[in-house]
């Protein structure tokens, strides 16, 4: 019951369901105990309801955001305190007293300060979001940014603010108790003083040299480092917060260009949760902007994505445009019609032409070129189960997709049944679950199918721990928790809090150039970590792995086996020829199923009820008996291309070609521009 409250209130925890249950009650409770009147019953309720309001504040939760929306906001919430304040006054028969006077005064002038304190706030952000933001751009050398207001000041500044009247409230609560006006004064005094100090503390900032410099000068000195930088290749990216990945997982492979690599995004939060680079990014999230930037040594612009946003950019005629996309897959995404925009779509392997060809989309053969997969690189090739060692099976689900097919994701339908028959197996098998983060955000029920998904996990990991047949080596566990809390603490002072040691986002942006030296510390202390993750719990312990790290090839890595749906994630797996088994969960049949998904040729086919999990099981005790061995092996040069050159080189040679064909159609349009001038003249 719980639970369905929490996922009906849409708040994260019990803890958050009580608070806001608590928060809700507490303001009738107050209003009853200003109409009783007493004091203590007064001040009880109020406490609850302070205390429960800050904590929901803290912990971001999403009624809280709601309650705005219904005209309850924060403000609101604490102008219906003071009102009820000023109610037990006059229920008191203080209507008449000095201290009554006091208290409506305080609160008439405490909301008069929030007029000056809220219009400078605003001034403060909106002076200091600049037209861009950037990483990894001196910006620092070539204009004046100045610091950033101190974070306490702007910091949830409206949440400070208003908690000011604490101690009026205290002061004139102890003063109708006492019926002295003393308290109640000094409280008034202070709630008046500290609300115009913090006034007084915002006026610098919004003039003088506190203020950064107009828009027009940022982007003017913009497109002066484009000129010195000369950018020959561009990844561009659009997108929510939650595709972030989408853009991340090609960091690696533009460090690794050959040509001048520049990232373009366009939303502040894509920037704020991009993950560390070496490689020049800014953000520019006003198509205007984006329209008049030099970007006139770009020969090659490269799309992650299919979104509206792409025609800013590919509105250029003096770049060639390429979709890259952000996984390989027999999705219906992966044959986006749109992609027929593009001056050449890049595939992994033969599959990707032959998927575009079957769908008939308007994308010609001529137009597709095959790359590989830069990043797969880091994955393994597997070696078999080592000895002694029990085999570990990953169960990767993708989620229920923007349309709520039960048939996207296997987790639905089949997931209970797929994770009872691994913890189960007989032999045993080790299980990681590693959810895709997107689940739950469109189906509730996906939602209620991970939980019980990692309930199961989570009770046979316990029922395991306590198992005397199965002894963990205490010491070497021990270490390696002790070298991860150490690794940890090492990142935390590397990283910091991922951008927000930075006042802000302009100051990040003048300081945002890297410290190659940390960054690559950086990448190694995290290579370190994940070495250290998995030996920081016994071998065979069922394991449930959400968040970013480890990361998705890390799993598959130490795992021996994968189960999964038709997505990127199976392409990906079988980079590491390991056996694998995919879900039916629409119930095409196995022949079906096959013919219209190419990555799964090679895989054990699950219906929903996984009765077919033993095949993926035997394959992987004894591989020398695997009927798919052999299969996989061709599947997945058809899918990825040849190991022979890297991906990286054929990504770099696909880069260098499209660059070259992009400097050819400028020559020709300059020599007839000059031609036709010439006509002109004679």
């Amino acid at each position: 019951m719980i639970s369905t409250a929490i996922r009906v209130a849409r708040v994260g925890s019990a803890a958050e369901l009580a608070a806001a249950v608590l928060m809700l009650a507490g303001f009738p409770a107050i209003m009853v105990a200003a109409l009783i009147p007493s004091v203590p019953a007064f001040a009880a309720a109020t406490a609850v309801t302070y205390l429960a309001d800050h904590y929901l504040h803290r912990q971001g939760s999403y009624l809280i955001n709601r309650l705005s929306k219904v005209r309850a906001g924060l403000s609101i919430r604490f102008l219906i305190r003071q009102l009820l304040l000023i109610l037990l006054l006059a229920r008191l028969d203080l209507s008449n007293n000095l201290i009554f006077y006091g208290a409506t005064a305080c609160f008439i002038a405490f909301y008069g300060l929030q007029a000056p304190h809220g219009a400078l706030v605003t001034l403060i952000r909106n002076r200091r979001r600049l037209p861009v933001a950037t990483r990894n751009v001196d910006l620092a050398s070539r204009i004046r940014i100045p610091d950033a207001p101190p974070l306490g000041l702007l910091n949830r500044s409206a949440e400070k603010m208003l908690h000011l009247d604490l101690a009026a409230v205290v002061g004139i609560l102890v003063a109708a108790q006492l019926d002295s006006a003393t308290p109640g004064f000094i409280g008034i005094g202070v709630t008046i003083g500290l609300g115009s100090l913090y006034v007084i503390a915002l006026m610098p900032y919004v003039r003088g040299k506190k203020v950064p410099p107009n828009a027009d000068k940022v982007l003017a000195k913009v497109d002066e480092w484009l000129r010195d930088y000369k950018p020959e290749t561009v990844l561009y990216f659009s997108g929510s917060k939650d595709s972030t990945y989408q853009v991340n997982m090609w960091l690696e492979t533009m460090e690794q260009l050959d040509s001048r690599p520049l990232i373009i995004l366009r939303e502040r939060v894509i920037l704020q949760n991009l993950a560390p680079t070496t490689v020049p990014v800014i953000c520019v999230p006003g198509g205007v902007h984006l329209m008049n930037m030099d970007l006139s040594s770009v020969r090659v612009a490269l799309y992650a994505a299919n979104v509206g946003k792409n025609i800013h950019l590919l509105r250029v005629p003096t770049m060639k445009h390429v979709f890259i996309g952000h996984g390989d897959s027999d999705k219906l995404a992966s044959v986006n019609p749109f992609s027929k925009a593009y001056d050449e779509v890049w595939v992994a392997g033969r599959a990707g032409r032959d998927r575009y060809a079957i769908a008939d989309v308007g994308v010609r053969d001529e137009d597709i070129v095959e790359v590989g997969r830069p990043q797969l690189a880091p994955i393994q090739d597997w070696q078999g189960v080592p000895e002694g060692r029990m085999p570990t099976v990953l169960y990767a689900p993708t989620w229920e997709g923007w349309d709520g097919d039960p048939g996207n994701t296997s987790l639905m339908l089949a997931g209970e049944n797929i994770v009872q028959k691994l913890l189960t197996a007989d032999p045993p098998v080790r299980v990681l679950y590693k959810p895709h983060p997107f689940t739950g955000t469109v189906l509730a029920k996906a939602g209620a199918a991970h939980e019980k998904v990692t309930a199961l996990i989570e009770k046979a990991a316990a029922e395991r721990a306590a198992d005397p047949r199965l002894q963990a080596d205490a010491a070497a566990v021990a270490a390696a928790k002790a070298e991860l809390a150490r690794i940890e603490a090492r990142l935390t002072a590397l990283v910091g809090n991922g951008g927000g040691d930075k006042g802000d986002e302009a100051e990040a942006t003048r300081d945002g150039v890297v410290d190659v030296a940390r960054y690559e510390e950086i990448a190694r202390l995290r290579g370190e970590w994940n070495d250290a993750y998995w030996r920081s719990f016994p071998v065979w312990e069922h394991r449930v792995i959400t968040g970013a790290e480890p990361r998705l090839y890390d799993c598959f890595n130490v795992s021996d086996a994968m189960v999964s749906d038709i997505s990127s994630v199976v392409s990906d797996f079988i980079a590491s020829g390991k056996p694998y088994a995919v879900t039916d969960s629409a119930g095409l049949g196995v022949e079906e199923f096959k013919r219209q998904n190419t990555a799964v040729r090679a895989a054990t086919i699950l219906s929903n009820k996984a009765s077919e999990l033993g095949g993926l099981l035997d394959a992987v005790r004894d591989p020398a008996g695997d009927p798919l061995a052999e299969d996989r092996v061709e599947l997945r040069q058809y899918l990825l291309g040849p190991d022979e050159p890297t991906s990286i080189e054929q990504f770099n040679t696909a880069v260098a070609n499209l660059a070259i064909k992009a400097e050819a159609r400028n020559v020709g349009q300059e020599s007839r521009a000059a031609a036709s001038a010439a006509e002109t003249v004679v």
